[in-house]
């Protein structure tokens, strides 16, 4: 009776929340269906606990964090930090909404902190496997363009969303920056290039550009810098399909993604010495706090060469 109680309370609870999240903040249906996946848990717990849903104690949403952590019953399996941390925000989120309506008459959440997760170290390659993977593309039509998207991805620290976003009006070769308009927040910021990324996008310009701009419907992808094999611009999921493949080339298999090369953009300039404000000014970071975590890295990469190279730190 208990189960099917918590179940009928929370479902038009759910629903409600998710129409306000859909129409009136205006979250896309990515957020949308994640919000029911983990209420969907939540939902689960109250029923197998046989919780009143509109009648919470802190107890009842650490037992639940507990259950989650552990992978008891209703859950068959241990959730990581991180998602457990995301689990308990669709609930607060769902509970504050249901305070905010007047329905509850208090938000049962606001007792209950949220869990720590753990700082996570970003992936780096070193420079030999960068270099191993911006020289796999041959000098075919596309394989010039991959060596641009590759140069560009590692030469400037761009995000995939801020490459793909890229048009040839934001690239200036004269001067080595390209302008990046589609950064977080909707902040533009104008990063510089190097030598070997400005070579191979003007390669790419001048030799396939205009080839693959020949294949798009009229006026489709005129502005796009990067194009696909059929004239248009180049996708998310295009971006990664192309780096991918030639990770696999290379021996890198699933160790390198599009962000695997922003992170290693980062750490193999601080490991050179370059002022960390700097690199959050290139990366685009509003706190320093983000970039902080790539000294992590490089403090990591310091103790191993130490602990192989000093005579005293082998004993």
């Amino acid at each position: 009776m208990a189960g099917r109680t918590a179940a009928a309370t929370l479902d038009p609870w759910i629903e409600e929340f998710l129409a306000y999240a859909r129409l009136e903040r205006g979250l896309s249906e990515n957020t949308i269906a994640a919000y029911r996946r983990d209420l969907a848990s939540w939902r689960s717990y109250c029923t197998t606990e046989g919780l009143d849903p509109s009648a919470l104690s802190g107890e009842d949403l650490t037992g639940y964090l507990e259950a989650l952590r552990g992978g008891t019953a209703p859950f068959d399996r241990p959730y990581a930090a991180s998602s457990v941390a995301r689990m308990l925000v669709a609930v607060r989120a769902l509970y504050r909404f249901l305070a905010r309506e007047e329905i509850l008459e208090l938000d049962p959440t606001t007792t209950v902190g949220s869990p720590r997760k753990p700082k996570s170290i970003p992936t780096a390659i070193s420079l030999e496997d960068v270099e191993a993977l911006l020289e796999a593309p041959d000098d075919s039509l596309l394989g010039r363009r991959d060596r641009a998207i590759l140069e560009v991805l590692y030469g400037a620290g761009v995000r995939i969303s801020e490459l793909i976003g890229l048009d040839v009006d934001d690239l200036d070769l004269d001067s080595g920056t390209v302008l990046v308009r589609a950064g977080k927040g909707n902040k533009s910021r104008r990063v510089p290039v190097g030598r070997a990324a400005r070579k191979a996008v003007g390669d790419y310009l001048i030799r396939t550009r205009p080839e693959l701009l020949k294949r798009s419907k009229a006026g489709s992808s005129s502005g796009a810098l990067f194009l696909n094999s059929r004239g248009g611009r180049l996708s998310r999921q295009g971006c990664w399909k192309i780096l991918k493949g030639y990770a696999g080339g290379v021996g890198l298999g699933s160790r390198v993604s599009p962000h695997t090369l922003r992170h290693s953009f980062a750490t193999h300039m601080l490991d050179a010495g370059a002022d960390i404000r700097v690199v959050q000014e290139l990366l685009g970071h509003a706190s320093l706090a983000t970039t902080q975590v790539y000294t992590l890295v490089s403090d990591t990469r310091l103790r191993e060469v130490y602990l192989a190279s000093h005579p005293r730190a082998k004993r």
